[in-house]
């Protein structure tokens, strides 16, 4: 018989793109959940989270990084846990507690996240007790300059968040700002190498073993966008297009259009990689890309995700 990949202790929620996976750590002396995907997803990431439980209360919540798809059913856990422990990384911990939608980057994604409070910072190198297991925490930046990744050494597992997926990596979204960062993924992959984990949870898709292959692919990726960082505004636009059809599912083209006028980091963009085109053109030659992809679905008038 094969081997579980993951022990009993140990369930990941994989939730699909508009939420990341949730990572439930389960002990008598207290359970801990990893991430808690996006708002509008809340009702199932409570379901998912008590389904597992069994009546026992939820202690401690871990965020990798603040995008809203990774904290944005925070509150609503507080909610429901009153007693719950939550622990951010430290960059944006300010922002939070000031709820500075625009640092925290709600407002120029274009995306929600309903205000939440923590309970402390995570900080690089210490040892924090998830359920039954030891994990270390490393700083991770590059995708989020002030992300972390979660490695327990015993099992040698590693929950990776967007810093590496099993066919790539999160947008990097400091060089939407203009800020480069390609050096940092470039380091964290480097990082994740040098743990040589035996499996990888990723902030999106399946738990996988295939290291080694992930991390080819995501360097290859990594290259193509330092040779041409306007391939990368693209894909980051498209992405931030398609974050949003996922969560409307369905809208007009007319209110698709424009949410993505008053959506600071498209018009950014666009003005830093490819002011030489219309603003209104360029976004519909990035929606046909979307529908030529497969990922959208123009009907009539209306724009509705596939």
């Amino acid at each position: 018989m094969t081997a579980p990949l993951l022990p009993d202790d140990i369930r990941v929620f994989e939730r699909g793109w508009l939420s990341s996976n949730n990572i439930l750590l389960l002990s008598p002396a207290g359970s801990a959940l990893v991430d808690s995907g996006y708002v509008t997803h809340v009702a199932q990431t409570l379901a998912l989270v008590e389904s597992e439980l069994g009546g026992h209360p939820l202690t401690l919540l871990v965020n990798t990084h603040l995008h809203s798809d990774h904290c944005g059913g925070n509150a609503a856990l507080q909610a429901r846990y009153p007693a719950l422990h939550t622990l951010i990384p430290p960059g944006h911990a300010e922002s939070v507690r000031l709820w500075d939608a625009e640092t925290l980057t709600y407002t120029p994604t274009g995306q929600s996240c309903t205000p939440f409070q923590f309970t402390d910072t995570l900080r690089a190198g210490q040892s924090l007790r998830l359920g039954r297991r030891d994990w270390v925490v490393h700083a991770a930046p590059g995708h989020d300059p002030h992300s972390v990744i979660l490695f327990e050494p015993e099992l040698r597992l590693l929950i990776s968040a967007d810093a590496l997926w099993q066919n790539g990596f999160g947008v990097v979204f400091p060089e939407i700002e203009g800020i480069a960062a390609f050096d940092e993924v470039a380091a964290t992959l480097d990082l994740i190498a040098s743990l040589r984990p035996r499996l990888v949870i990723p902030g999106h898709g399946a738990p996988f073993q295939e290291v080694e292959a992930a991390l080819d692919t995501a360097r290859r990726r990594l290259a193509q966008f330092r040779a041409d960082p306007r391939r990368h505004a693209r894909h980051a636009a498209k992405v931030l297009l398609k974050f949003k059809l996922l969560e409307l599912q369905r809208v007009s083209l007319e209110d698709f259009h424009a949410w993505i006028a008053r959506t600071s980091y498209l018009m950014l963009l666009h003005r830093t990689h490819f002011a030489s085109t219309d603003f209104s053109l360029w976004c519909e030659d990035l929606l046909q890309d979307l529908v030529r992809a497969g990922a959208a679905r123009i009907d009539s008038s209306f724009l509705l995700n596939q």
